[in-house]
């Protein structure tokens, strides 16, 4: 029997209590909702698809008491963030985060991402350099590795991206969330590793982030980055993307990855530091798939912190 939904969502359903504290901060010309713990050099967290600043919950408390001042973001139209109609072009996105650097007066972060959200942090290692001091990537290759693969890789990373390729499809955020947002868990178990999708902490994330997804708009929001991904891809705009992408990244950069990642697949990620001239190290996670924050969660915040401390 379908599960239903337990009531109108809107955006106090992300707002939730803990050892953290929920702000808004202007940047961009947006409002993003932030969640911080603890003081110090500044740790940026960018979360992926499908979900919102929860998947650093654990993670905040235990980086803040490293000494760092720990920072989770909803991206620009997720969680309680603002959902304009525009502005999900790689350019834009890279602008919020560099504009959130400064404007919580800060003049450089380690920035920390995973999936979509990992792609984000490749571009603006890219683009704003002199911001990001250290660079954590989880589950997502560069972008231009990615692209590249989607058209050189028909059986692996294209049918991979199957999945999004469907975005394109007009209206359909409705589909993500129709039957209580029933969608967004059947893309975590699609890409999530086994003993994460078969362990008990699944539920409660899937919970949180069918429920996040169905904040008006958001499912649109969502969408619009992998749209203008694919779009770009026949436009000037996208052309020029992609020139300012080919620059040698000067960020020492950390690149994690599940064994078992049916959404960015492994060979599709490696080979991604030939874009890095700085320290570049990679690591491949055995057992873990899209999600390594949740389904390795020790063995990304030891490295986390690792890299941020060196």
């Amino acid at each position: 029997m379908t599960e239903q939904r337990r009531g109108p969502v809107d955006e106090s359903c992300v707002l939730t209590d803990g050892p953290w504290t929920h702000r808004f901060v202007g940047a961009n010309g947006s409002r993003f909702h932030v969640v911080e713990a603890g003081t110090g050099p500044l740790v940026l967290f960018l979360h992926g698809f499908p979900e919102h600043w929860w998947a650093w919950h654990e993670m905040l408390p235990a980086v803040a008491d490293a000494g760092f001042r720990a920072v989770a973001v909803d991206l620009r139209g997720y969680g309680a963030s603002d959902k304009p109609p525009r502005g999900y072009d790689g350019y834009t996105l890279a602008a919020d985060i560099a504009g959130l650097i400064r404007a919580m007066g800060e003049r450089s972060a380690t920035v920390v991402g995973t999936g979509a959200g990992g792609m984000v942090a490749w571009t603006v290692a890219s683009f704003h350099p002199s911001l990001v001091r250290r660079l954590v990537v989880l589950g997502a290759p560069h972008p231009l590795r990615l692209r590249a693969a989607i058209f050189a890789d028909p059986r692996g990373q294209f049918a991979a991206s199957t999945p999004a390729l469907k975005f394109q499809i007009p209206r359909y955020e409705h589909v993500l969330t129709r039957d209580d947002a029933a969608a967004v868990e059947e893309m975590l178990r699609r890409w999530g590793g086994p003993r994460w999708v078969a362990g008990p902490d699944f539920a409660g994330y899937a919970r949180h982030y069918r429920d996040a997804m169905q904040i008006p708009q958001a499912a649109f929001c969502a969408l619009e980055g992998y749209r203008w991904a694919f779009r770009s891809v026949l436009r000037l705009h996208g052309y020029r993307f992609v020139k300012l992408m080919q620059r040698p990244l000067v960020t020492p950069t950390l690149h994690l990855h599940g064994a078992l990642d049916l959404a960015s697949l492994p060979r599709t990620a490696q080979g991604s530091g030939r874009y890095v001239t700085a320290p570049y190290e990679w690591r491949l996670l055995d057992d873990v798939g899209h999600f390594p924050h949740l389904e390795a969660r020790e063995v990304v915040l030891g490295e986390v912190l690792r890299w941020t401390k060196s």
